[in-house]
């Protein structure tokens, strides 16, 4: 089953056809540039532009930075405030022109890695995390997730964690990988002493750097980088898409007998 994947982050706008029932992405991944400011009116052009060329009929999902309940923006960390309290799934819908659904970013990256890549098959609890602007999390247990999770506000040194061991962060302080690594340890450790997760798994585009890095993390948990790596979040988004059309598909069933 074809869905769109639109997966939104502090610093680009990510999008691809996925096929949903192996993870692959059957058109080439666009991108563009995350607007600043970062307000509904310009994000919303942005994606609608992203996927004007993609067949209408293909339903969509959206990774948005946020908590999402029922489709409502709840919290704006890496985003524009005038986005709290916004219907993002109603004005997203109206824009594209299509059937969408919008989830949180992490939590679709992390359900792409728990049925394709490093969390498939793993039992137990499994924490998965988004390390960009800031940092993302989704939690699961036996494969069941537990959404809107947000523990990159952790509170560390005074500080939410992601201000000091976001991806963004080694890049913004010049940090070495060593220092910086030093710094996630830290984070993760103070998750391991909340949660006791058996798998945390790296995701976000430093990902593709693990080996610089994953090495320095605590011994007790293990810590693997993201299999699909900073595609995670778009092949989630899609997923997010596929699961509203089956959830709507019996409903349309019985209102045509």
């Amino acid at each position: 089953m074809e869905m769109i994947g639109i997966d939104v982050g502090g610093t680009g706008i990510k999008a691809a056809v996925v096929e949903t029932t192996t993870g692959e992405l059957t058109t080439a991944r666009v991108r563009v540039e995350t607007p600043r400011p970062a307000v509904p009116k310009h994000m919303i052009k942005a994606a609608r532009g992203l996927v004007a060329d993609l067949p209408p009929e293909l339903h969509a999902g959206i990774g948005f930075p946020a908590v999402i309940l029922s489709g409502v923006v709840k919290t704006a960390a890496n985003i524009d405030p005038s986005w709290i309290d916004v219907d993002a799934d109603a004005a997203f819908t109206e824009a594209l022109g299509r059937q969408l659904v919008v989830g949180n970013d992490a939590d679709a990256a992390g359900l792409a890695e728990m049925r394709f890549g490093a969390g498939r098959g793993q039992a137990g609890t499994v924490l998965m995390l988004t390390l960009g602007t800031g940092i993302g999390s989704a939690l699961f247990r036996d494969g069941v997730l537990l959404p809107n999770t947000e523990l990159g506000h952790l509170q560390l040194r005074g500080k939410d964690a992601e201000r000091r061991a976001a991806a963004s962060i080694r890049v913004s302080k010049n940090l070495s990988w060593h220092a910086w690594s030093k710094r996630l340890a830290e984070y993760v450790d103070e998750i391991d002493r909340l949660l006791w997760p058996d798998l945390v798994i790296i995701g976000g585009g430093i990902s593709k750097e693990a080996d610089k890095f994953i090495h320095e993390l605590p011994s007790r948990v293990t810590c693997v980088p993201a299999a699909l790596q900073n595609q995670a979040g778009i092949v989630g988004a899609a997923m997010l898409a596929a699961e509203a059309a089956q959830l709507t598909a019996p409903h349309a069933s019985a209102g045509a007998a």
